[in-house]
């Protein structure tokens, strides 16, 4: 489990949980807001399923308290570069601050591990935008599938 000590704005504590046996079909149910499916996947299932396919991924479920709130994945690049990746909150559980805490709980396990931390995001995507610059990623210049790549940015 990757615990930062950060809550919710409902007071939950946001943790990050290997995906097994006893979470795993929460996790793959998890579903985005109807508006948010041009830039994420419908279902957190296809996120599982990449994970389980690829060398590079790893899934983990975004809890709140005890409870299945979202998904996101990890991975190391081949320059040794960390990313986050596939991150879904589920539609009931948006804007009660989950998404950010998840976001900075991850990216201050990974920076923690050297490296730089990236992630990527449609240009369109305003509210992802505006998460990941709050956080202190930073667009590098570069494109990915249509998506730029950000990186955090020390304070």
């Amino acid at each position: 489990m990757i615990d930062s000590g950060l809550c919710d704005r409902a007071g939950r504590r946001v943790t990050l949980r290997p995906v097994d046996d006893d979470n795993w079909r929460a996790v793959a149910d998890v579903a985005p807001r109807d508006d948010q499916r041009s830039w994420v996947a419908a279902l957190a299932a296809r996120y599982l399923v990449l994970t389980m396919r690829s060398d590079v991924w790893t899934s983990l479920a975004v809890n709140a308290d005890e409870t299945v709130v979202g998904h996101v994945m990890w991975g190391v690049d081949d320059d040794g570069s960390r990313w986050i990746g596939g991150m879904l909150i589920d539609a009931a559980e948006q804007d009660r601050g989950v998404g950010r805490a998840a976001v900075r709980t991850l990216a201050d396990w990974l920076a923690a591990q050297g490296g730089p931390v990236r992630l990527s995001y449609h240009p369109d995507n305003a509210p992802a935008v505006a998460l990941y610059t709050s956080l202190g990623f930073r667009p590098t210049g570069a494109v990915e599938d249509d998506e730029l790549v950000a990186e955090l940015t020390p304070a």
